[in-house]
């Protein structure tokens, strides 16, 4: 049995948006754009990262402690653009619109969870839905997508993640569901 444990707390996504937020990804054909696996698209609230096993049972108590504490919510889709930074961007991610319940849960979950406290800079909603490979050129002249029709997300449950790293992309796999409230 290994040692650590990779891990990260994140919500899942509806397949219908899924499939959705992956057909804009359509748009950005380009050799150097690395696609996110449908199956492994989700909402991130908090990276922990490598972690001891023996930590788990702990891990997982905090987070349904936040959960409980927290009601479910829904995010508004904005927009599909490069980012973080437009200039020089390391990923394609799909971005929703600030939440108050949204950033509550992040700060609350970075509280419980990391080594230092949360920073107070707010978590950004998004979803990463590609990264650009870092042996070949960024494409210049990327363009931002609105949606067609309004799509939301409503997270009214956050799951723990294990992320398994491999090749072409890691593997992830739910470990427990809390549901909010």
């Amino acid at each position: 049995m290994k040692d650590s444990i990779r891990l990260f707390v994140a919500a899942t996504l509806p397949e219908t948006l899924k499939q959705e937020l992956h057909d804009q990804l359509q748009v950005y054909d380009h050799p150097s754009i690395r696609p996110v696996p449908l199956q492994n698209l989700h909402l991130t609230l908090f990276f922990l990262g490598n972690v001891p096993v023996q930590q788990l049972a702990a891990i997982q108590q905090s987070i349904q402690e936040v959960a409980q504490r927290r009601q479910p919510f829904t995010l508004d889709f904005e927009f599909t653009e490069p980012g973080p930074k437009p200039r020089h961007p390391r990923l394609i991610w799909a971005r929703f619109a600030a939440h108050p319940a949204f950033e509550a849960l992040s700060y609350e979950l970075t509280e419980a969870l990391a080594d230092e406290p949360p920073k107070k800079q707010k978590a950004i909603p998004h979803v990463t839905l590609a990264r650009f490979r870092k042996d070949k050129p960024v494409p210049e002249n990327l363009f931002t997508i609105t949606a067609k029709e309004p799509l939301q997300l409503h997270v009214s449950d956050i799951a723990l993640w294990q992320s398994e790293l491999a090749s072409p992309h890691p593997v992830y796999s739910v470990l427990e569901t809390y549901p909010l409230g």
